[in-house]
């Protein structure tokens, strides 16, 4: 009985799925590749964004998840989200006594 309710249940959130009719898009909306750019470009659009107001850091209307799976991209991987440093460990000693950890024989 409590599947049979966890199934309704998620049967029941899925209707509240957004959904966007196909025709609905135009053929010149941009897609992956531009979703890919815009990304990449994020950190200076949203610094223009700020002062220029028809700027904007995301294209209106877009042809859907491949836009928003570019864009997605172009943040994380190629964009801010990228490191390409090497993060260092630095080691800083409190002040306690000195341990020697070198291997030494015990003759007994």
């Amino acid at each position: 009985m409590k599947h049979a309710a966890v199934a309704v249940l998620a049967i029941a959130l899925t209707a509240c799925a957004a959904s966007q009719n196909a025709t609905a898009v135009a053929p010149d909306a941009p897609g992956f590749l531009l979703g890919l750019w815009h990304g990449f470009i994020f950190p200076v659009a949203w610094i223009v964004s700020l002062f220029v107001p028809k700027v904007a850091v995301y294209a209106v209307p877009n042809n859907g998840g491949w836009y928003d799976f570019g864009y997605f991209l172009g943040i994380v991987v190629f964009g801010v989200g990228a490191r390409k440093s090497v993060t260092k460990v630095v080691y800083r000693d409190r002040g306690g006594p000195i341990i020697d950890a070198s291997a030494r024989r015990i003759d007994g």
